[in-house]
């Protein structure tokens, strides 16, 4: 997508490090950071780009500290919750000692948990909140009709999925074990489970699903689609969204299903309370309440006008607050401010390659 818009790119070594606990994986992403930073100023010092935007909390510790001296201007994009680790106030310090950095962070909770209590670093972070491309995410009864036929699905069958890697963090294991309870009222429900394993031991956990799907009998209910790349299509389909995550900054799947007409279920954590106004233009649930997400399926599902009321307040929230148009406007905006980018040499610069 960059080639065709005709924008030169360099690229630099793949970051291999998470956040862990192990110090086994601990020394070999410790490595990972010294060759990309290596990597990274050699690019910096050729380019010499007036701003660097770093796309996380890790790209910023790369960047910040690839730059020392280079007085290049910083931007971190916080676009998730900090996980707790002893390594945190490291990070708060790097980033507040470093007067070149800047911070975005994509929801309010994202910016506490990464300014923490640390008073001084939270006047360093401005909150711009996600944005979706309304055009591909809107009504579509034609992709609705063919995801359904596709899957076997009739009309006035309930279909509730989950859209998202299939990691614990997801909650994918949490609904299945709810599940029956839909299923003794509402017989022909079924669950569809969108998304792959991608690090780690999540493969342990997708072949934990099948196990638990069968042990609880209800296999033949539940569609294990894996990976798409016509999620708009499929969320056309549901009646119902869940989103049961234990961790969300500003969730995009949210903001998608509620973008395309579907009514969103989702748990009360990090940034989500503050896309989802409850009862108005989606549902929340308490965080790890298997109890309370079953009986809010059994809820909406029951009542579809409530439903429709979700659907209609919830897409004119994305409309009227999340698309792609207003984030980078004000993406834009921060990066002119005068304490982000030094306009007056950027104009040098240009005068110099007019020249």
């Amino acid at each position: 997508m960059v080639a065709e818009l005709g924008v030169p790119t360099k690229t630099v070594a793949v970051l291999k490090a998470r956040f862990t606990w192990r110090a086994d994986h601990l020394v070999r992403y410790l490595k990972s950071f010294a060759c990309v930073i290596l990597d990274l100023r050699q690019k910096v010092v050729s380019i010499d780009p007036d701003l660097i935007h770093a796309n996380s909390v890790r790209a910023g510790l790369v960047v910040t500290v690839a730059t020392l001296g280079l007085r290049k201007q910083v931007i971190w994009h916080i676009h998730d919750l900090l996980p707790r680790h002893p390594f945190n106030p490291l990070i708060r310090a790097v980033a507040f000692l470093s007067r070149r950095t800047r911070m975005i962070a994509v929801a309010q909770a994202s910016a506490d948990r990464f300014a923490g209590s640390f008073l001084p670093l939270q006047s360093r972070v401005t909150v711009i909140p996600n944005g979706i491309d309304l055009e591909s995410f809107h009504p579509d009864k034609a992709a609705k009709h063919r995801i359904r036929d596709e899957l076997q699905l009739g009309e006035g069958e309930p279909v509730i999925g989950i859209i998202g890697r299939l990691t614990p963090s997801k909650g994918q294991l949490e609904l299945l074990r709810a599940f029956p309870r839909v299923l003794s009222k509402f017989p022909n429900a079924t669950l569809l489970i969108v998304g792959a394993p991608a690090f780690n031991q999540e493969h342990e956990y997708l072949e934990l699903l099948e196990r638990t799907a069968a042990m609880l009998d209800i296999s033949n209910r539940v569609r294990a689609l894996g990976a798409r790349d016509d999620v708009a299509a499929i969320m056309q389909a549901l009646d119902l969204l869940v989103v049961n995550s234990s961790v969300e900054a500003c969730c995009l799947v949210v903001l998608e299903a509620m973008a395309c007409g579907a009514a969103v279920l989702a748990t009360s954590t990090g940034g989500t309370p503050e896309i989802i106004e409850h009862g108005k233009d989606g549902w929340l649930v308490p965080l790890r309440d298997e109890n309370a997400l079953a009986a809010a399926i059994l809820k909406l599902v029951g009542q579809p006008a409530l439903r429709a009321q979700l659907v209609e307040h919830g897409r004119q929230r994305v409309t009227s607050r999340f698309s792609i148009n207003r984030y980078m406007t004000e993406v834009q905006k921060f990066y002119l401010k005068s304490d982000v980018i030094d306009t007056s040499s950027l104009y040098r610069k240009r005068q110099n390659a007019a020249a």
